[in-house]
């Protein structure tokens, strides 16, 4: 009993040091985008097997970015205060188990492209590309947000032409509007790193330009989310369902805003978390609710 116990610990403990590497709670970021991107492709409920290999391809793509991330970054966490508790730092996962990670997620997502369409496994290098390289951005540039924003623009463009199969100008429209909340709430979080970033010659946009100036970009981004989104309904001739949530998404980025100043951080994490979790959850709801009103 004792065996089967400490074996069930270390499976418990494996799993929680995994959970912190890829931050399994902020999947509802990237999730709802790409599920949206779907219903709308489907225009009501994708197949099973489409909803499947959308998710499937969703886990694969996050977890390998996340993985790759943590690898490339690994010697700046050391140094950074808030991040040194991260799991490579600490020694608590190995090198070689993240590059497994790695490598297991993308062929996950390789399977995944395999069975959706061809035009979904076409665009997979480009994917790769992104979800490998936008981790290097900071060492070269302060537009590392915006590589972080391609990224997540991915989800609902993929999971429209997943259904579809085919090009469309709302996904993009979506992807937009992903792109800029992402990009937008990255520049807030990176605010608190500033002084450090300065220090270490790590490229950020708080970094060139100050903070103030930094929320100022943020704001002006998170407006263009609204903007966007609201075009994307209105391309698609959606209804009052879809344009509630884009209400409700207005609302819950100004309350994001409203929560932060560049002189007071502290509550970042309810600003960072749960405001943009509300986001994807609002969106894909609305969007749930207009494919089947």
């Amino acid at each position: 009993m004792d065996a089967r116990r400490d074996t069930i610990q270390q499976a418990l403990s494996l799993w929680r040091r995994f959970v912190d590497l890829v931050r399994l709670e902020q999947t509802v970021f990237a999730l709802p985008f790409a599920y949206a991107g779907m219903l709308l492709a489907a225009d009501g409920l994708p197949t099973p097997a489409e909803g499947f290999w959308v998710t499937a391809a969703m886990v694969g793509a996050r977890t390998a970015g996340m993985s790759a991330n943590r690898l490339v970054d690994r010697e700046l966490d050391a140094q950074n205060p808030r991040t040194r508790d991260r799991a490579l730092p600490q020694g608590t996962l190995s090198v070689s188990t993240v590059r497994m990670t790695v490598a297991v997620s993308l062929g996950l997502l390789l399977l995944a492209a395999w069975n959706l369409n061809p035009l979904c496994l076409a665009l997979l290098p480009v994917a790769a590309v992104l979800l490998l390289g936008y981790s290097y951005l900071k060492r070269f540039t302060w537009a590392c947000h915006l590589g972080l924003g391609a990224v997540q623009a991915c989800a609902p463009l993929g999971g429209w032409l997943a259904v579809s199969g085919e090009w469309a100008f709302a996904p993009f429209l979506l992807g937009l509007a992903s792109f800029l909340w992402v990009a937008g709430f990255d520049i807030l979080y990176a605010c608190q790193d500033t002084e450090h970033d300065l220090r270490h010659d790590i490229r950020s946009l708080p970094a060139a330009l100050g903070k103030v100036r930094a929320f100022k970009v943020a704001r002006a981004f998170h407006c263009g989310t609204v903007v966007a989104l609201g075009l994307a309904g209105a391309s698609l001739a959606l209804g009052p369902a879809y344009f509630t949530g884009v209400g409700l998404i207005g609302a819950v980025l100004v309350w994001e805003h409203e929560l932060l100043r560049p002189d007071d951080l502290s509550r970042m994490p309810i600003a960072f978390f749960q405001a943009n979790a509300l986001v994807g959850l609002i969106l894909f709801a609305s969007v749930l609710l207009e494919v089947l009103l």
